[in-house]
């Protein structure tokens, strides 16, 4: 799975930078964050809890920072283990471009492997949960830095994210599919 996207936060370029390494303001933003704890330099312990499709599963794992270029990018590399629900690994790129005095670019492309249960739901379930996950985390991240930095505005993505289906959405398609099964007749 590949994800690419780009935001504009309402805050200067090192507010930016020192929000994406405050480990307090990541755990409020990751959905179903339970803990983030620093283990070493530039190293992370995470769990989380994660529903991708029927799958619902704690994740413990680790996050290292490398490539720092502080305050313009770093790479992140992650893997986790949820049990029986699976495991995922893989790495992302950030970058920050500061557009005005309190405004600034984030741009972001990640890749990541799952396997497991998580696996055998098929990417386009896993690819949709994954696009959820990063809208809610910046719809949150961005509510922190409002919250605080008062005069900050609430961002917006760059470009139009692709379409993302509610649950809602998606039970109805799974109910759509296997209502046509029902129809279709069996072959004599």
């Amino acid at each position: 799975m590949e994800m690419a996207s780009e935001q504009l936060l309402a805050v200067s370029k090192d507010k930016a930078w020192a929000a994406l390494n405050d480990p307090e303001i990541l755990k409020v933003s990751i959905p179903g964050c339970d803990a983030i704890d620093k283990i070493g330099e530039n190293e992370y312990e995470v769990a989380l809890t994660a529903a991708v499709g029927p799958v619902k599963a704690r994740f413990k794992g680790k996050m290292r920072l490398a490539d720092i270029a502080a305050p313009d990018s770093y790479s992140i590399q992650f893997e986790g283990q949820g049990g029986a629900a699976g495991h995922g690994k893989g790495s992302a790129k950030v970058s920050l471009e500061e557009v005005g005095p309190n405004e600034t670019k984030l741009s972001y492309t990640a890749q990541a492997q799952v396997g497991g249960k998580i696996a055998q739901i098929g990417s386009r379930l896993v690819d949709m949960a994954a696009q959820k996950m990063a809208n809610e985390f910046f719809g949150a991240f961005n509510q922190e830095l409002s919250r605080r930095y008062p005069g900050a505005a609430s961002a917006a993505p760059i470009a139009d994210a692709p379409e993302t289906k509610t649950e809602g959405g998606l039970k109805r398609t799974l109910n759509w599919f296997k209502g046509s099964a029902k129809d279709e007749k069996p072959e004599s």
